[in-house]
C-alpha cells in the first residue's frame, strides 16, 4: 500500500495497530483494549481527512497508483463477457484506448475508455493513458458499431490529456477528437460517461460526449491539468495548489455547474481501499442510467442531449 503525502498520519497509526496485533501474538500480554483504542483514532482520523480534502489533494487521489484502471473496472463489471476488439482501420491498434463488448447481466453494452499501466514497462506499452488519434478512431469505430446493433456506450474517463508528440499532431490529432466530439452528439444509442480518474483536456473529451455524466468522487475533470496551468500563469509548477483551487476542476463543482448529473461516491480512502464496493457502485450506476434512456427512441434520445450541451454555460443575470 502507497500512501500520499497527506495520508501519513494514516500509516503511522496503521502501523501502530500492526505492532500491537504483533505483541498480542508473540506474547502473553492482553492488547486487546490499546488496538480497539488504536482503531478508534484510526477511523476518526481517516473520517477528518478524507472528509476535508482540498481540490489538489483530490487531483493527487485520482493519480495514485494504486487506484483501479479501466480494464480493472470492465473486468470486474463484465467478467469472462467482456470481448476487447482492436485498431482503427486505417493506422493501428492504439493501446492506451481500450475499446470492447461485455455484458452486464443480459444487456450488452460497449465499453470504452482510457488505459493507463501500473509499472514502467507498462505505463510505456499504454503510453500513460495519453491517446494518439487512431485511438480516437478506433473508439468512432466502436461506436459506430454499436449504433449500428442497437448496443448502449459506456465510456470511462482517464488520462492526463491526448498525446501531444508531433506524430500525432500530423495525423490530425484535433481533428480526429473534434470528430468524436460532433459523432458523438448525434450517435442514435445512449452514451454513459464516468471520470473514473483523470479528465483533462480534449483527451478527456474525446470520449466524453454523454447523455449521463457522472464523475467518481475523487475525480477531476477540467480543460487543463493544475501543474500546466501553473506554469502558463506564474511560469512555475509551485502554484499547481492555487491552481487546482481557481480551476475548479472537483466533482462537486463540476455537479454544481451542471457539467455532471451524478457524483459516485467513494469508500472511505478512496476507491482503491475498497475495489470492490466501488465496481459495485459503477455497476449500478451504468445500470440507472441505462434505465432511465433505453426507453427514448434514437430521435427524442439525440435531442435530449444536444439541449443537455445547450444548457450548459448559460448564466442568468
Amino acid at each position: 500500500m502507497e500512501y500520499l503525502e497527506f495520508e501519513l498520519p494514516i500509516k503511522e497509526l496503521e502501523e501502530q495497530l500492526e505492532k500491537c496485533q504483533v505483541i498480542g501474538e508473540e506474547s502473553d500480554v492482553d492488547v486487546t483494549q490499546t488496538c480497539k483504542q488504536i482503531e478508534k483514532k484510526l477511523v476518526a482520523t481517516k473520517k477528518d481527512i478524507y472528509k476535508n480534502l482540498t481540490p489538489w489533494q483530490r487531483v493527487q487521489m485520482s493519480r495514485h497508483p494504486d487506484r483501479p484502471y479501466t480494464l480493472d473496472y470492465i473486468k470486474a463489471i463484465c467478467g469472462e463477457s467482456f470481448l476487447e476488439l482492436h485498431g482503427d482501420r486505417s493506422f493501428k491498434d492504439d493501446k492506451a484506448m481500450i475499446g470492447g463488448l461485455g455484458k452486464i447481466g443480459d444487456q450488452s453494452f460497449m465499453f470504452i475508455g482510457q488505459q493507463k499501466g501500473f509499472n514502467t514497462k507498462t505505463r510505456q506499452y499504454r503510453n500513460f493513458g495519453m491517446a494518439n488519434p487512431e485511438g480516437y478512431r478506433k473508439a468512432l469505430r466502436l461506436m459506430k458499431s454499436a449504433e449500428k446493433f442497437g448496443i448502449p456506450v459506456v465510456t470511462l474517463l482517464d488520462t492526463p490529456g491526448a498525446y501531444p508528440g508531433l506524430e500525432a499532431e500530423e495525423r490530425g490529432q484535433g481533428e480526429a477528437i473534434a470528430r468524436n466530439i460532433l459523432e458523438m452528439t448525434r450517435l442514435k444509442v445512449p452514451i454513459i460517461t464516468i471520470v473514473i480518474g483523470e479528465g483533462a483536456s480534449g483527451g478527456a473529451l474525446g470520449i466524453g460526449v454523454g447523455d449521463k455524466i457522472m464523475m467518481l468522487e475523487n475525480t477531476w475533470y477540467s480543460v487543463i491539468s493544475p501543474e500546466s496551468c501553473s506554469s502558463i500563469l506564474w511560469r512555475s509548477w509551485e502554484y499547481k495548489e492555487l491552481a487546482a483551487e481557481a480551476l475548479k476542476l472537483t466533482a462537486t463543482d463540476m455537479k454544481k455547474m451542471k457539467i455532471v448529473d451524478e457524483i459516485i461516491k467513494e469508500p472511505l480512502g478512496g476507491a482503491h481501499s475498497d475495489r470492490a464496493t466501488t465496481f459495485k457502485s459503477v455497476t449500478e450506476a451504468i445500470l440507472t442510467a441505462y434505465d432511465e434512456f433505453k426507453n427514448l427512441s434514437p430521435k427524442e434520445l439525440v435531442n435530449k442531449r444536444i439541449d443537455k450541451y445547450c444548457d450548459m454555460g448559460v448564466f442568468k443575470g
